[in-house]
């Protein structure tokens, strides 16, 4: 027999994680009949016109084009941003209740990626702001950052519905974006959180747990090459604890480099 936990979970699972309705509806109580509405002839003068909705786009190679256009005649980050809020051609925004931008200090020499905003991130529109970012929070602590002295992102600014994984023509269209927000915010180094970052950002398909811990080197669009180093996403240090000691080297590593470029 399911029980309500089971039942709970796969709803979780499919994407389900918020009420209809605040109070429960009992649907075996037989609804009043209800005496229908008179018939009223709409006024001409006063019809609304029909609300447009935006349409869902087919995914594919011409929208990463266009988001490397897009990505590319913006000159600023908030150029960026504003391109990023008009792009239609990423269908992961209708499902979204925000786009996820940045959070933190832009002028920052320290950069750092994730792969996509969850729950928490989509009804804040701030990236790592849940149970992964008050961890990554601690660790910035540990080698003397926060936010006001770090810059945070996602390779995916829009939420994929139920935290799924993010599809692959999803995750090349999003990456003009990425590319370019880290080329404008120009850090002296750069931290992907987690595989699916590094390996976008590094253009690999190494495994992270060979990625973490050797530096690596991202490269703009315009020759600029920024030292990176790929770690363990918070996420997966709150399910394996034993493994923060891995990334508390990387951290660390990443200090050393941060002192001995200023």
């Amino acid at each position: 027999m399911t029980s309500l936990a089971d039942l709970l979970a796969f709803y979780a699972e499919a994407g389900v994680d918020e009420p209809l309705e605040e109070l429960p509806v009992d649907r075996f109580v037989a609804a009043a009949p209800t005496r229908p509405a008179p018939t009223v002839e709409p006024d001409p003068q006063n019809v609304p016109p029909p609300r447009a909705y935006a349409a869902p786009v087919v995914p594919d190679e011409g929208q990463a084009v266009l988001a490397r256009e897009r990505a590319a005649a913006a000159n600023t980050l908030d150029e960026l941003k504003l391109a990023m809020a008009s792009f239609e051609g990423c269908n992961l925004r209708l499902t979204a209740k925000n786009l996820v931008f940045a959070d933190g200090n832009p002028e920052a020499d320290l950069m750092l990626v994730g792969e996509a905003p969850g729950r928490d991130e989509d009804i804040e529109g701030l990236p790592f702001v849940g149970r992964s970012g008050q961890l990554l929070n601690r660790i910035l602590a540990a080698i003397g950052r926060d936010r006001t002295s770090a810059y945070i992102a996602n390779v995916i600014p829009w939420r994929p519905p139920g935290n799924r994984t993010p599809t692959p023509i999803e995750t090349e269209i999003c990456r003009p974006f990425i590319e370019r927000q880290i080329e404008l915010a120009n850090p002296k180094v750069l931290i992907t959180l987690g595989a699916p970052s590094s390996r976008t950002l590094l253009r690999t398909t190494e495994a992270i747990t060979r990625l973490r811990g050797g530096w690596r080197t991202f490269t703009t669009q315009s020759g600029v090459e920024i030292p990176t180093m790929p770690t363990l996403h918070p996420a997966y240090l709150l399910r394996t604890p034993a493994h923060k000691k891995l990334a508390w080297r990387d951290f660390l590593e990443v200090k050393a480099k941060l002192a001995n470029l200023t």
